[in-house]
């Protein structure tokens, strides 16, 4: 039945004319929901239908064929278009152009396939990547340890890695929930798995399953991580064959000065930091700056950088917004410290006044990898055991639209980049 559709999908498509185009603007004052509108835009592709995404172009804009099927989407959904002729159309794509404006035209090809490297169990409210997929209707699969480790990487396009700890000490969490029964369950699941897999601890599968999203990205992958998933994903890469656990982690003591042993050239995007050795202090390392941060709620936001649409095509495909000032919010891992990211890695997003960098994105082998810091983009202390955020209450939020900015990313038309 579903092939069917599909099918009678492609043949009312390639029946019409391209007489007219659908523009889905993605400025604060034309779209009423923003979030929904990267759902369009993937269902779209997803009916092998190509889209323009229009940079800089009233806040990121998207150009879609004219189908009344698009049509009625867009009203289901309560996503804001306007359909244009074709003259005006070709108007748009002239006037972005022009050398004299900051703004390119993108082709969006194909739907990525998606990936969620999340603990079985988890709810998609749990992590801000997988709500937002399912808000804006875009299908992921989930996957966990053990498709890692047999190479079910290969058939995803891009991958989201949760709220992990890929150093095995359990988040760091054990002061504060040592006695909690979720605590409790979900350490020990962690070693039952571990053991299943055939590793005697924890820390030796997490930095597998790290070794093996490395070469996913070496070899034309894209991850995209939030929270402690992003500073402990380096660490684990930098500890490798190096125990940096105390004993209530993994019933052994650590290696003695561990903290010389440490290669930072195993890293994606993180250099020269100190690890923190405590097992009582809810920190993995100094790249983290939520404790050496002294700012207000009311004024916490960070700025988006400007980039050249023409020449550098990807940092602009991934600040698109409706607004260059994000609201800031808080994670394990906020925002990461400006002197302990390697220079090759572009800051895409910062907080100028505290020298803090929140989003950032960098190149590995043939693959890409974007860095952002915080839990919840509209929840700002977000904390164990707080309720869900409900997206239809921020339906037009610009740090939920850096998000989606990465998901669209790989379904670009690929051109040779410069680095």
């Amino acid at each position: 039945m579903k092939k069917n559709l599909i099918i009678l999908f492609l043949l009312i498509f390639s029946a019409k004319s391209y007489a007219s185009y659908i523009l889905i603007p993605m400025d604060a004052e034309g779209q009423r929901n923003h979030l929904k509108a990267y759902g369009i835009t993937f269902w779209t592709l997803e009916k092998q239908q190509k889209v323009k995404w229009l940079l800089n172009y009233k806040g990121g804009s998207f150009l879609l064929p004219d189908f009344e099927e698009i049509r009625k989407e867009c009203q289901i959904r309560g996503v804001s278009f306007e359909v244009i002729s074709d003259a005006k159309a070709e108007s748009i794509l002239e006037e972005i152009s022009s050398p004299s404006q900051n703004t390119e035209a993108v082709v969006l090809e194909k739907a990525p396939k998606i990936a969620v490297y999340t603990p079985y169990g988890k709810q998609p409210w749990d992590d801000a990547v997988t709500m937002v997929l399912t808000y804006a209707e875009i299908p992921y699969d989930t996957i966990y340890d053990e498709e890692v480790l047999n190479d079910a990487l290969i058939l995803y396009d891009w991958l989201h890695l949760h709220h992990e700890d890929f150093t095995g000490q359990f988040g760091k969490f054990y002061r504060n929930y040592r006695s909690a029964p979720w605590y409790i369950n979900e350490k020990k699941a962690a070693e039952e798995l571990a053991t299943k897999l055939g590793y005697s601890k924890v820390s030796e599968s997490k930095l597998d399953v790290a070794l093996k999203i490395r070469d996913y990205v070496v070899g034309g992958g894209f991850i995209f991580a939030m929270c402690s998933a992003t500073d402990s994903f380096d660490i684990a890469l930098s500890a490798e064959g190096i125990d940096i656990c105390e004993p209530m982690f993994d019933g052994d003591g650590s290696d003695a000065n561990y903290q010389n042993k440490i290669d930072y050239s195993k890293t994606f995007a993180f250099t020269d930091y100190i690890l923190e050795r405590s097992p009582n202090v809810y920190e993995f390392s100094s790249i983290d700056m939520t404790n050496k941060r002294r700012i207000p709620k009311t004024t916490d936001y960070f700025s988006l950088m400007e980039f050249s649409a023409k020449w550098d095509p990807i940092p602009t495909m991934l600040n698109q917004n409706h607004t260059a000032l994000v609201k800031g919010f808080m994670g394990q891992t906020t925002s990461f410290t400006r002197d302990e990211i390697k220079s090759k890695v572009l800051v895409l997003g910062e907080n100028k006044t505290n020298g803090e960098a929140k989003y950032i994105h960098g190149i590995k082998g043939k693959g890409f990898f974007t860095f952002y810091g915080g839990h919840d983009p509209e929840d700002y202390t977000h904390r164990v055991g707080d309720p869900k955020t409900e997206l239809d209450l921020h339906p037009t939020s610009p740090g939920y639209r850096l998000i989606l900015n990465n998901v669209l990313f790989p379904a670009a038309r690929k051109k040779k980049q410069k680095t």
